[in-house]
């Protein structure tokens, strides 16, 4: 599913930021203000696939001021993991924002995943919350 910010009903915009911090800030153990104010801006868009339990895979997209893009908050709920939901959702993202420049801040641990999809390190690797990230870019 993809969706706008003004065109999701509160139960969903609530599941959805759920799942983001049942796996960001619960399960990687990293207190930080994982609401930051992005998801309501007037580009933003929310990709997601649902199960019987809910959001089972999400990911959002944000426009960048040069005009790129970049693709944030790639997660799967922990018992979702392994179906490939997060790369299916990738890949959409990225049929959505055709010809335009990608760019995402990946865990390290992750870069090879993102590789797959033709993303390649852009900069220096960096802490964000205590966890290695490697900015990568995708296209442009």
């Amino acid at each position: 599913m993809i969706a706008r910010s003004s065109d999701l009903d509160a139960a969903t915009l609530y599941a959805l930021l759920r799942l983001r911090v049942d796996v960001f800030v619960v399960e990687q153990r990293c207190p930080y203000p994982e609401l930051d104010g992005a998801d309501l801006a007037p580009g933003t868009l929310h990709l997601w696939t649902s199960d019987e339990a809910g959001p089972a895979a999400y990911l959002r997209i944000l426009d960048d001021p040069d005009g790129s893009v970049r693709i944030g908050r790639v997660c799967t709920r922990a018992d979702a993991r392994g179906r490939g939901l997060a790369a299916g959702l990738v890949r959409e993202a990225l049929g959505k924002v055709r010809g335009r420049p990608v760019t995402l801040n990946a865990q390290t641990h992750l870069t090879g995943w993102y590789r797959k999809f033709g993303f390649v390190v852009s900069a220096p690797e960096f802490l964000d919350d205590g966890i290695p990230h490697t900015p990568m870019r995708y296209g442009g």
